[in-house]
């Protein structure tokens, strides 16, 4: 009877850019696949495979499959969402802390998508999306953190 070594059944991956194999983090349904054939192909005919262990591990790959699917789904609708966001706050005007650690403030004149994180245009400055702290409409400045701060009012109840 042959065994065949885990490490050679999907245990690697060819990196296309670099042209060396690297191990993988996990099994895909492919190495699956290969180490059950090996299991069936090498088994004892005396005692075979249980036919119920067998199903549940043919209903493992199915949902680890889901699984996948659901994760994939997710991702891309999470990158659609901070899309969509970024191309809302075109026109607007947004606060953002700069790398000295000071507040700044300016419209947005355009969104590029070339990097994972959509990044803002504000005047000559690219922001990422996920550093801008505020949004107000444009031409307006943003509230103050400080009810009683200078050049905000409270309204007067009246009698």
């Amino acid at each position: 009877m042959t065994a065949i070594p885990v490490s050679s059944i999907g245990a690697t991956r060819t990196d296309a850019s670099a042209g060396v194999e690297a191990p993988k983090k996990e099994l895909d349904k492919d190495a699956f696949l290969q180490l059950l054939i090996a299991q069936l192909s090498n088994q004892d005919p005396s005692s075979p495979m249980d036919t119920s262990q067998m199903m549940a591990q043919t209903t493992q790959l199915g949902m680890m499959e889901s699984l996948s699917e659901i994760q994939a789904s997710s991702r891309e609708q999470f990158a659609l969402q901070m899309r969509m966001a970024a191309a809302d706050l075109v026109g607007q005007q947004v606060t953002w802390t700069d790398a000295d650690g000071e507040s700044q403030t300016g419209l947005v004149s355009g969104v590029d998508y070339s990097a994972s994180v959509p990044t803002l245009t504000v005047g000559k400055t690219s922001i990422p999306l996920d550093s801008v702290s505020s949004v107000s409409p444009a031409g307006t400045t943003p509230p103050a953190d400080d009810d009683d701060a200078p050049g905000t009012t409270t309204p007067t109840p009246t009698a």
